[in-house]
């Protein structure tokens, strides 16, 4: 099987997109580790680099992927159509609340 056959598709909601063009604006500094750790996401989301863990509590079946020390993103894998829809994006406080 090819790598490009085994990607996954990257599924953005309004909410996210919305919530990264606050991030960015405030974080501009951060735009090329948000672009590169969406491509690692793409390429295969459970590399331990993105630090991939389940959320429990209100937000049990919902996954984060750490983005920095302080900051997160919110997702929700489909893994039989090998999809991941991007739900959020923020610093830890901001997503989890």
């Amino acid at each position: 099987m090819s790598d490009v056959a085994r990607r996954w598709t990257l599924i953005r909601t309004e909410a996210f997109l919305r919530e990264l063009r606050k991030y960015l604006r405030t974080h501009p500094d951060r735009q090329e580790l948000v672009r590169d750790t969406l491509t690692a996401l793409v390429s295969d989301p459970f590399t331990p680099a993105l630090r991939l863990h389940p959320l429990k509590g209100r937000m049990q079946g919902l996954h984060a992927v750490r983005l920095s020390y302080s900051d997160r993103i919110i997702i929700t894998l489909l893994i039989t159509k090998r999809q991941i829809v991007l739900l959020g994006i923020g610093t830890h406080d901001e997503v989890y609340r």
